[in-house]
């Protein structure tokens, strides 16, 4: 009241001085301070923010950005206020406005709040985008939007209270019909913390392939809902995976690989034994010497066991890469490298064969007798 009263004497003076009526005087002052505000306001905000990215922090750019809408919105509805105190012809609608004001002033702070949600997930996935890291834009947006959502549920209830409505009852109301709610959405309210399990663990994020060897599950992850996860399997169908799933079988992520293996055995001819360290020892220093095999990880030829009809050896070793068609072809090369080695040894990959010794005519009769197979059987 005693703004209002020196802002009247105040116009009142003008208008005496001027000969104008007091209240255009009112109205182009007011209009002046607003604008001057408004501008002050706007040089506040461009010299925060200035401060803002020469800091190394993103949390105080966020902040200055969030406060641009909010400010001048409240610096404008300080004036509506002024302005509806001044002018008689609205003074019985005054309880009303003051009403609406103070659920305006309610709705500032989470407008604020959600700008700066907004701002910092923004800023989140940019500056791990400038690292080269994983982004997980899936569980960053994730996170935001339930934020988003809680906010304005709570602002929600606080504009009812300001309007006179029982929360107390609602809140009261609400917890009855969640109970029931809860039992009759069984299986969605499973799927929707499926869901937020799976933001908050991130066992796999947006285009990585993943598979169960519980399930018949394979393929490159396009969505992350909050009732369904779609895949994408690898002869193109679309997949569609109840998050709750996800909770009950076993996820294999082979996106997050650090190496691809090569597990391969060979076996060499027992007439080829005389060459065997040899054929092994130029292989080890064939897979040492090649470029795409990670020296760091074990590397392992060994002549194994004493096959029916083979030498048994095998190579074990890992790629540098994880990409499955550039480890394909590196398996390739490999395994053509060994077989050139064995070559230049005079030696050769041993096939299944059985060897039959004849021992005179007595032999002979004996392997043409009825079930052991004729005398030119030498293999198969």
């Amino acid at each position: 009241m005693e703004l209002q009263s020196t802002l009247a004497i105040t116009f009142a003076r003008l208008s005496e001085a001027t000969g104008l009526p007091w209240i255009w005087i009112a109205l182009v002052s007011l209009l002046l301070v607003a604008l001057l505000g408004h501008a002050l306001i706007d040089l506040s905000l461009r010299k925060l923010a200035k401060a803002a990215r020469a800091s190394s922090q993103a949390w105080d750019d966020a902040v200055v950005s969030s406060l641009r809408g909010p400010a001048r919105f409240a610096w404008w509805l300080f004036l509506l206020f002024v302005v509806a105190a001044l002018l008689p012809p609205l003074t019985a609608w005054r309880p009303v406005g003051n009403q609406m004001l103070q659920v305006a002033l309610v709705l500032l702070v989470p407008w604020f709040l959600h700008r700066l949600i907004a701002n910092i997930e923004e800023a989140l996935i940019r500056e791990r985008l400038e690292d080269g890291t994983s982004t997980d834009k899936a569980a960053v947006r994730a996170t935001a939007r339930l934020l988003r959502i809680t906010l304005w549920l709570v602002a929600a209830l606080m504009v009812l209270q300001t309007l006179g409505v029982s929360v107390s009852g609602l809140l009261a109301f609400g917890g009855i019909g969640g109970i029931a709610v809860g039992f009759a959405a069984k299986d969605l309210l499973a799927n929707f913390f499926g869901g937020l399990g799976i933001y908050l663990d991130r066992p796999f994020t947006l285009g990585d392939w993943i598979r169960s060897p519980d399930r018949s599950i394979e393929g490159v992850v396009e969505d992350i809902g909050w009732r369904i996860t779609r895949i994408r399997t690898f002869d193109k169908r679309p997949l569609y995976v109840p998050n709750s799933a996800f909770s009950q079988i076993t996820i294999e992520n082979p996106s997050r690989m650090l190496n691809r293996r090569i597990y391969e055995r060979f076996g060499l001819r027992y007439s080829d034994s005389r060459v065997l360290p040899e054929v092994i020892r130029a292989t080890e220093s064939m897979l040492r010497e090649h470029e795409a095999i990670d020296l760091s990880q074990t590397i392992i030829v060994n002549f194994e066991a004493f096959g029916a009809s083979s030498l048994d050896c095998f190579i074990y070793c890992l790629t540098k890469t994880t990409n499955w068609v550039e480890y394909h072809a590196i398996k390739q090369d490999v395994l053509l490298k060994l077989l050139a080695i064995v070559h230049a040894q005079g030696a050769d990959i041993a096939f299944p064969t059985r060897t039959v010794q004849l021992d005179g005519a007595a032999g002979i009769d004996a392997a043409a007798a009825p079930g052991q197979g004729s005398p030119e059987e030498a293999g198969e």
